[in-house]
């Protein structure tokens, strides 16, 4: 099945609930997005006003082209925004998406919220858009990102060197994480049970 960029697609479990980003968030996320320590390892960054601004008017923009579906966190304990997450490098032709540009607000970062929502993210690509493999990437220097995707079942699959620029004008080596479909079977099973209500 298509991904189709004009639905408003929702995602939700017991413990959080995916929306897509709209311009109307702005004023919600600012409360949590002016953290520098956010976005030291991100291409892009959003810690004041006017980069918040230019990152939701991108990421729309980017849905409107049909390169990339932003939603945002909803952590459905507090109905706060907590952050935002997407797909991306989306290739059905090819049964392969990427999921990634995921940040929290530092109050939400390891709580489990951040597992919840791949947990949707995963699912809903593998079960509704037909992928074979599902890619994650983050950069080299950012070992807590790493660990998460090495706790969540994901396989390491290499660095690519100088890979990506950031916002600093910084190379950025990029190591690659993925699941494939057999590999998610077990994962639902066992890493994400708590959510397979």
């Amino acid at each position: 099945m298509p991904l189709d960029f004009t639905q408003n697609l929702v995602l939700e479990n017991s413990r959080v609930r995916l929306r897509p980003l709209e311009t109307a968030d702005f004023e919600e996320l600012k409360a949590i997005a002016f953290d520098p320590a956010i976005w030291q390892f991100t291409i892009t960054r959003a810690d004041d006003a006017l980069s918040l601004a230019a990152y939701v008017t991108a990421a729309e923009q980017a849905r409107q082209a049909g390169q990339r579906y932003p939603f945002v966190i909803i952590d459905r304990a507090s109905g706060r925004l907590a952050g935002s997450t997407s797909y991306y490098t989306i290739d059905l032709d090819n049964q392969k998406l990427s999921i990634g540009y995921t940040w929290m607000g530092t109050d939400f970062q390891r709580t489990g919220l951040n597992r919840a929502a791949k947990h949707l993210l995963l699912g809903y690509a593998f079960d509704q858009l037909g992928c074979e493999r599902v890619e994650l990437e983050t950069d080299s220097r950012n070992h807590k990102s790493q660990t998460a995707m090495r706790r969540m079942g994901a396989t390491e699959e290499g660095t690519l060197r100088s890979h990506r620029v950031l916002q600093d004008g910084y190379r950025r080596d990029t190591v690659i994480f993925s699941i494939l479909r057999p590999e998610w079977h077990e994962l639902r099973r066992t890493t994400f049970a708590e959510y397979n209500v």
